[in-house]
């Protein structure tokens, strides 16, 4: 992939987006973690919990970038990542995360929950990277200011502007569906860019279809059931 190049910066969009959509949720757990700490200790614990998470959210997404070189591997991570988008469709995300009591004790809850919560970012930032190391580089530089400075302002967003949600979820879905065409074993089937390009299409439709008419059901039974 060409530095620049329209792929490199069509791939380098995605990342961003999926960084916009994704990381904001964690840096409501920072915010969360080091909540119950004297204010001059909060920003300590945000720093330092942010180094930690990032360092192995790095180490992480290398290592998958490595990992998608593995025959078949591409083909699970996109399955997966179809699965993830429709999951950020269709779930409301809880909060639920113990407040440190002690600067260690804050750092350590961000470093695990951000682990736990980054692997939907993990793999999907991979995934849009190509293989390209630079890419994941530049994705994680981006990822950093938001989750530490970005958290309140995406919520505000995503509240004021619920589309956010629907373009990240076919951000993913397409990432997913690029993964699965580049499966080296499943050439054949996507020779034709007809089939390739129209493949990609019904996944991210697919998603986005599937994930708004769930949403939409769920949001009728609870106002059914509000209504007695």
């Amino acid at each position: 992939m060409e530095l620049f190049s329209m792929e490199f910066l069509s791939a380098l969009l995605s990342i961003v987006i999926i960084d916009l959509v994704l990381a904001g949720d964690n840096a409501i757990v920072i915010g969360l973690a080091a909540r119950n700490l004297p204010k001059h200790q909060q920003k300590k614990a945000v720093v330092w919990g942010t180094v930690g998470a990032v360092v192995i959210r790095a180490l992480a997404t290398l290592f998958v970038v490595w990992l998608l070189k593995v025959p078949g591997l591409l083909l699970v991570g996109g399955i997966l990542l179809v699965w993830i988008a429709y999951k950020l469709l269709v779930e409301e995300k809880g909060h639920d995360v113990e407040a440190g009591g002690s600067l260690w004790e804050a750092i350590r809850t961000i470093i695990i929950a951000d682990a736990l919560m980054g692997l939907d970012n993990v793999l999907a930032v991979a995934g849009a990277a190509h293989g390209s190391f630079l890419l994941v580089i530049l994705g994680l530089l981006i990822s950093v200011p938001i989750m530490v400075w970005g958290s309140t302002l995406i919520l505000k967003w995503i509240e004021r502007f619920p589309i956010i949600i629907t373009i990240g979820a076919g951000v993913l879905a397409w990432t997913a569906s690029k993964m699965i065409v580049d499966e080296p074993f499943l050439d054949q089937y996507f020779a034709n860019p007809i089939v390739k390009y129209g493949f990609e299409l019904l996944v991210v439709a697919g998603v986005i279809i599937a994930g708004t008419m769930k949403k939409a059901r769920e949001n009728k039974r609870e106002a059914n059931a509000a209504n007695g």
